[in-house]
């Protein structure tokens, strides 16, 4: 992975070099490719970190936002998101007109919220200051340092923002008490580890009302008859399971995204590194971004927006999860039907109902098909580096059911957890569309 990370940095060294403006001062890219650096770079720091699926949402959310109200200064068909994002009131404008130096502010900006949520600062300051480097030849030493010093002050009044969300305080709550009911959230195998973020739908949202706006109720009942819903729901999963085609097993392993996945050999357990979901949707909307040619405010528009709505998507699958506290699949069948199963992957460690990559799929997807059409075909290749391979999709949607479904392949989900799931996700979606207005 420290090799995987050295060559990304030497990467954006090179793609910067073929990307920026001419020497003439006319731009080939628009400076798009700053952000879509930034994103990668990112990316690559939460993996290296090992954030979890919810706090990667928020981490991907916050430097994207300022990202995008700097690069909408000076353009007239933008509307700020101050004033529409919860409780995000104001926000400090540059005292003179930037220039170029806008761009060296989006990048400090970009930086300073990003490595404010982060561990390892020094990984998203080389790509700042790569991506710094780069952009001074192309304004004035002056313009350069205003805009350094302007993007560090509208990333303190983000960070400052996003401090009062509530995460902070989530830090130092309770831990989770597992239920005694049988039907409560157990840990599971391999790690047995605590419950993931049992207060994360209480984090103040974005855009949403309220993390309960969506809130579902628990489509079946539990129960050990054998003539009950609930037990030929059982008894479907571990069919699917027991019975996985090669096909679905790749599947299931492409949309897997589990931050840290468990290796284990006899008594030792390891642990690998690889893509979160929403850093899986962030690979997916640069591609989309990249093959329309999209200039900077354009790109940030919908980086944004994907990352906000996913955000709030956690947030309400989170309080739907803790809210009805329920069991794995895994945890009933190895008590009552077959102690030796097996599931495809490593069970998450957070109450079962809904499935939440199937929420923030259908989130992002929304976003990404309202602005480049369900007819949009592509190549995902987002998570090679991390040993998968490249699948092909006929729109944003195929994509997202796809990996809604992967979670019954992989034998974590029940059918229904999955499909309620992608509807509250749409949900989202479609509310960040009609509440977070962008243009005028």
């Amino acid at each position: 992975m420290r090799l995987l990370l050295g060559l990304c940095v030497a990467a954006i060294c090179v793609s910067s070099c073929n990307n920026q403006p001419k020497a003439d001062g006319s731009a080939s890219t628009d400076f798009a490719y700053l952000i879509h650096e930034l994103n990668d770079g990112l990316r690559n720091v939460v993996v290296e970190d090992g954030f979890s699926p919810p706090i990667a949402s928020r981490i991907y959310a916050y430097p994207n936002i300022v990202a995008y109200e700097i690069a909408i200064l000076g353009q007239d068909s933008f509307v700020s998101v101050v004033g529409q994002l919860k409780d995000l009131n104001n926000l400090p404008k540059p005292e003179s007109d930037l220039g170029n130096g806008k761009y060296a502010a989006l990048v400090q900006a970009y930086s300073d919220v990003a490595t404010h949520m982060t561990y390892r600062d020094h990984l998203m300051e080389a790509v700042r200051d790569t991506l710094l480097a780069g952009l001074k030849p192309f304004m004035e030493a002056e313009q350069f340092e205003a805009g350094k010093a302007y993007g560090s002050l509208v990333a303190k009044a983000i960070i400052e923002w996003a401090n009062d969300d509530g995460y902070n305080q989530t830090r130092n709550l309770p831990k989770f008490t597992v239920g005694t009911a049988e039907y409560d959230w157990k840990p599971t195998p391999p790690k047995y580890g605590e419950a993931i973020e049992p207060y994360w739908g209480t984090i103040k949202p974005f855009v949403i009302e309220t993390d309960s706006q969506f809130r579902l109720s628990l489509p079946y009942e539990y129960s050990t008859d054998t003539a009950s819903k609930y037990y030929k729901l059982v008894e479907e999963i571990m069919g699917i399971a027991n019975e996985a085609t090669d096909e679905r097993i790749v599947i299931a392993k492409f949309w897997d995204c589990n931050p840290t996945p468990s290796i284990v050999d006899g008594h030792v357990m390891q642990t690998n590194k690889q893509n979160t979901p929403p850093g899986h949707w962030l690979g997916i909307t640069t591609d989309a971004i990249t093959s329309h040619h999209l200039n900077l405010a354009e790109s940030c528009e919908i980086y944004m927006k994907v990352m906000v709505s996913m955000a709030d998507g956690f947030k309400c699958a989170w309080d739907s999860k803790y809210a009805t506290n329920f069991l794995r699949p895994e945890t009933f069948i190895v008590k009552y039907i077959d102690p030796d199963f097996t599931t495809k992957l490593e069970t998450p460690l957070f109450p079962e109902f809904p499935s939440a990559h199937s929420v923030i799929s259908a989130c992002a997807e929304q976003i990404l098909t309202d602005r480049f059409g369900d007819q949009y075909s592509f190549i995902d290749s987002t998570n090679v580096p991390y040993g998968l391979p490249v699948r092909h999709f006929n729109s944003f949607k195929e994509a997202a059911m796809e990996a809604a479904i992967s979670r019954v392949y992989g034998g974590i989900h029940y059918k229904p957890s999955c499909e309620l799931g992608y509807e509250q996700g749409t949900k989202v979606g479609q509310w960040t569309l009609t509440h977070l207005r962008t243009r005028k």
